[in-house]
């Protein structure tokens, strides 16, 4: 008989506790929905993938020191081979660079590259910041202003002002997921002066002072401290299509991210000849098909004071 009454117990509290489950459902919905919508962070290691830039700042009074590397040509119909140790003995661009956050959306940042001897001087600020709820993207604006030093025994250079360019770019990413992030990157290049050449046909043709691209990119985390990347940068040209006698190729990297500890290290693959923008936009000249491309990493390392 007890064990009736302990059935009849359990039958008429079943209600009761289905109905204590609906409320407290509702309670978490409701929450969830009144939750104020907090900022998506993580959505890269770093602030660059292979070639562009990624939405990643450097934090309030951080430090970010960064040595990137770029090899010479893997591939023997692009000069590399084993004589070269596929591109080891030789190096296409070295770069140390400093960026410093003034605050958590705004960051300043130079740097010197061994390629044209550029140094850049730089500024990246977060307009927008991917959210829980309400935001799906975050915005960042990146602009550069750079100038080349490097000797120039045609005297091309007499004005310091040919040796300027400038870079500017609009940054849209969003994270998919812990693991998946992407990001759409229009831009803009202005050199203050061109090359003027003539064609295989007798044409002169005149390089364009600005050049408008458009890239792409993306990270796949395998892990929490390991990943792959990739990024390609469609340059828009009429020069670069029409003039023959050189070929110039779109930009293309891919690369390994692995987090130890504070440091982050890349490892790349491109075919873009320069580090910063100034450079491998308008310098392209070698093809993935042909082995042009460069074994490359970087190490950066943030420090806070």
């Amino acid at each position: 008989m007890k064990y009736f009454y302990s059935f009849l117990f359990l039958l008429l509290m079943a209600p009761a506790i289905h109905a204590q489950d609906d409320l407290l459902d509702m309670l978490e919905s409701e929450d969830e929905a009144t939750a104020e919508p907090l900022p998506v962070k993580s959505t890269w290691k770093t602030m660059k993938l292979v070639n562009l830039h990624t939405t990643e700042m450097v934090k309030h009074k951080g430090l970010d020191f960064r040595v990137t590397h770029r090899f010479g040509n893997i591939g023997e119909p692009s000069g590399g081979g084993p004589h070269n140790l596929w591109g080891l003995d030789n190096s296409a661009d070295i770069r140390i660079s400093f960026d410093y956050g003034i605050t958590d959306d705004l960051q300043i940042g130079i740097g010197r590259s061994k390629y044209n001897e550029l140094i850049d001087a730089s500024v990246k600020w977060r307009i927008l910041s991917q959210k829980t709820k309400g935001m799906p993207v975050s915005v960042v604006f990146y602009a550069n202003g750079a100038i080349t030093p490097e000797r120039d025994p045609d005297n091309r250079y007499d004005d310091w002002r040919n040796r300027m360019s400038y870079f500017t770019q609009i940054l849209i990413a969003r994270k998919f997921s812990d693991r998946l992030s992407f990001e759409v990157a229009p831009g803009m290049l202005y050199r203050n002066m061109v090359e003027r050449v003539v064609d295989g046909e007798g044409n002169t043709l005149t390089d364009e002072h600005t050049n408008f691209v458009v890239g792409l990119g993306g990270r796949f985390m395998i892990t929490k401290r390991f990943g792959i990347m990739a990024d390609y940068v469609q340059v828009f040209s009429e020069f670069r299509q029409n003039y023959k006698p050189k070929n110039y190729y779109p930009p293309l990297g891919l690369g390994m991210v692995v987090e130890t500890g504070g440091h982050v290290f890349h490892l790349t693959l491109t075919n873009a000849p320069g580090i910063v923008a100034n450079n491998y936009i308008p310098e392209t000249t070698d093809s993935w098909m042909d082995g042009g491309m460069k074994l490359g990493f970087n190490i950066s390392r943030v420090f806070h004071f």
